[in-house]
């Protein structure tokens, strides 16, 4: 029987190249957030490290602002891409390692800056991943989360969770705005800014990118055409099927 660690790159690892040029990954208000959240750092990160890095966009912008960057992911075609691109970008800073978030492989307080960005709601014990972020960010270092949210709302969460699933069956869990605060100061770190921004999702794209199979694309359908009018409103559910979630960010700081 396989892991949920094997569903993950079996989802993913023949996607690689699709996340690269996806317009949500590649782009967006979070992205350029990041980008000016670490401009704004009065010390360039020696070392940082970005978890599930995926096509590795969050990785590429870190790189534009760290001396050294480690892209990090489970998927070794995702860190294939990585490599590719950031040679062609001439970003000779950034390397990549694959493994596990659940048990990095690195030293205790040995980064000066830790992220991760679209990749958490695939982690299986959350608790114990964001455990390793805080063990591995030295004391001082910055702690940046981006992902897509789960609703506070009970019913429209239960939708969510279900379409997320059905699309993409490594899916675990969107956590909520509350949530993510919880789990953040459950390691101890100071939340130092939060933000949110809706996160169109166009629907024949985000079904093909990963290539879901039609049977599932048809429950989605079903489901969300008979949703109820506080779930189709809170998601702003399209004709077409597409809808609007929102995306969450988080900046931290370990202390000193």
């Amino acid at each position: 029987m396989s892991s949920h660690l094997d569903a993950v790159n079996a989802r993913f690892d023949p996607r690689a190249q699709a996340y690269l040029s996806s317009a949500v990954h590649a782009a967006g208000p979070d992205l350029q957030c990041a980008r000016e959240l670490l401009a704004g750092l009065d010390t360039r990160p020696a070392r940082a490290l970005d978890l599930g890095t995926g096509a590795g966009h969050l990785a590429y912008a870190m790189a534009e602002f760290a001396q050294s960057v480690i892209a990090f992911d489970a998927s070794e075609p995702m860190l294939e891409v990585v490599r590719r691109t950031a040679a062609e970008r001439g970003l000779r800073g950034l390397q990549t390692q694959a493994g596990d978030v659940h048990g990095l492989p690195f030293a205790d307080s040995s980064f000066d800056l830790v992220a991760t960005r679209y990749s958490a709601h695939h982690w299986m014990n959350l608790d114990k991943a964001m455990a390793e972020l805080r063990r591995v960010l030295r004391p001082g270092g910055h702690l940046l989360v981006i992902d897509l949210e789960g609703p506070e709302q009970a019913l429209v969460d239960t939708h969510l969770q279900c379409i997320e699933l059905l699309r993409d069956t490594s899916h675990v869990r969107n956590r909520s705005r509350t949530q993510w605060r919880a789990l953040l100061q459950g390691i101890g770190v100071e939340l130092l800014h939060e933000q949110r921004w809706p996160t169109r999702l166009q629907f024949d794209a985000w079904v093909q990118r990963m290539r879901t199979p039609e049977t599932m694309v048809q429950a989605i359908r079903a489901l969300m055409q008979g949703a109820p009018r506080e779930v189709r409103e809170a998601l702003q559910v399209e004709p077409d099927g597409s809808f609007t979630p929102s995306t969450g960010l988080w900046w931290a700081r370990r202390p000193a």
